[in-house]
């Protein structure tokens, strides 16, 4: 058996990469099974991406939102007590029948996530490599980044604000309220995916091997290289008539994050000459 975690941060192309991979059969179904907070077994609010005292004006501003699936529920599967039985629901879900197991894994999940599975029976204390390489036979890794950091962060701070997590290609833009510009909580987002993946290349530093690496720029321009790429450092055989087809997820920047991305310029700039921005630019 074969096993591979793509780690990931949000916004970073991993739901992209993840759909490629899937759609080609033999590398496995990777999705999000392990994207869930230990105290509620579901990925965060909107909220919990912010500090409750540092950030309780970005946090008010979520509250009057109204949000899509208000009250989701986790996996009847899964409970902290009996991980070991989610985890091979997941496990079983992520196989293809050549044997290639595939999964996504985030940065802000993996502590929790390893929580979870010392609670399995003889995993307890076992390090975090070690951990892993017991539960994911013959283990590989993909890291998956996107160099613009205020790019992600502003399509992270939509997507917290309207819950619009991917966007199929034939299917029209999310109804919900239109999301707000706030410099702030983009700042504090670009800082924090920068973190995060500093987290994933100490981790790899630690483990003594690099992962295979893919950037969102390169995929989005040109998936199949990427994808054909995977397959053959993983030892997948694919065959000749594989063909990696155009995805059915849309890509979502559009006018509204090209006018955010030149309203975050003009507040970096304004922080090195305050009179470079215009004074109703500052309120936002």
């Amino acid at each position: 058996m074969l096993s591979y975690l793509v780690c990931a941060t949000p916004r970073s192309g991993s739901t992209l990469l993840c759909h490629l991979l899937d759609q080609t059969g033999i590398a496995g179904h990777p999705e999000e099974y392990f994207e869930a907070l230990r105290h509620s077994g579901l990925p965060r609010r909107p909220d919990e991406y912010f500090d409750p005292e540092r950030h309780a004006n970005i946090i008010e501003r979520l509250a009057f939102r109204e949000l899509p699936d208000a009250a989701p529920r986790p996996n009847a599967l899964w409970q902290p007590e009996t991980y070991d039985r989610y985890l091979e629901w997941a496990i079983e879900q992520g196989t293809t029948p050549n044997g290639v197991f595939g999964a996504k894994v985030m940065w802000g999940y993996l502590g929790d996530f390893a929580q979870l599975l010392r609670g399995i029976e003889g995993l307890a204390g076992l390090p975090m490599p070690e951990l892993l390489n017991r539960v994911f036979p013959g283990l590989r890794y993909i890291q998956i980044t996107r160099k613009d950091k205020f790019r992600q962060a502003i399509s992270l701070w939509r997507a917290v604000q309207t819950q619009a997590w991917r966007q199929e290609a034939d299917r029209s833009a999310s109804t919900t309220a239109e999301p707000q510009f706030s410099f702030r909580a983009i700042n504090y987002l670009v800082r924090l995916l920068t973190a995060h993946d500093a987290s994933w290349d100490a981790y790899f530093l630690g483990l003594g091997h690099q992962p295979l690496k893919i950037t969102y720029e390169d995929l989005a321009e040109d998936p199949e290289p990427a994808i054909h790429d995977i397959l053959t450092q993983f030892g997948i055989p694919a065959p000749a008539s594989l063909e990696i087809s155009a995805p059915r997820l849309k890509i979502q920047s559009d006018e509204l994050s090209e006018q955010w991305f030149t309203w975050v310029h003009e507040h970096l700039s304004a922080l090195e000459s305050p009179d470079s921005i215009p004074l109703a630019r500052t309120e936002r």
